[in-house]
């Protein structure tokens, strides 16, 4: 069941949120935490083989704030679905990313008018939680699928358990590249 706001409309998800080719073979879904340095390491991987692969690669992001020991986590989740209500959600994920170490409320209101957030809601939408359950939606459909930890990914639906460097997760997509290409045949 989606998600509405209090005027009755349909809060916008991640789970609709893809960047990349629509039409392209392999699917990449990155569970992750703002705050978290490894997650920002894999996000500049990501980043990388999204370029080099074109349009074989499309990726859907999905939030997994780890709350016990990152405490801006999921103010900065609810921050990216606040700015994705504007269409700003990929400009809003980079930036945070970019700046994974300040990610206090202040912070947040100046990546989202840097993203091109133009709400004058935003920071009041934040201090009320008002995307809070958008984000938990997606924590408890990770959790439904066993994650417990972030970085997580999954390409083409199958949890990828390999190394996260650029390399290894290049031979993935290219795999499931030619495993896609083979099911079409």
């Amino acid at each position: 069941m989606p998600i509405k706001n209090d005027k009755n409309k349909e809060i916008i998800s991640t789970k609709g949120l893809w960047a990349g080719d629509p039409d392209a073979p392999v699917s990449i879904v990155f569970y992750g935490d703002y705050e978290s340095e490894e997650c920002a390491k894999v996000h500049r991987v990501i980043v990388k083989l999204m370029e080099s692969h074109g349009k074989k690669v499309k990726l859907n992001y999905r939030h997994f704030p780890l709350t016990q020991i990152h405490q801006h986590a999921h103010k900065a989740a609810e921050a990216a679905i606040a700015a994705a209500q504007e269409g700003k959600f990929w400009e809003m994920h980079n930036l945070l990313y970019a700046h994974n170490r300040r990610l206090g409320t202040i912070s947040l209101r100046e990546y989202a008018r840097e993203a091109g957030v133009t709400s004058k809601n935003f920071l009041p939408d934040l201090v009320e939680s008002k995307y809070g359950w958008t984000v938990r939606t997606d924590l408890l459909e990770a959790l439904a699928k066993g994650i417990r930890t972030v970085p997580t990914l999954y390409i083409n639906g199958q949890v990828y358990d390999g190394r996260l460097s650029q390399p290894e997760i290049s031979k993935a997509i290219d795999l499931a590249c030619t495993d896609a290409k083979r099911k079409r045949a």
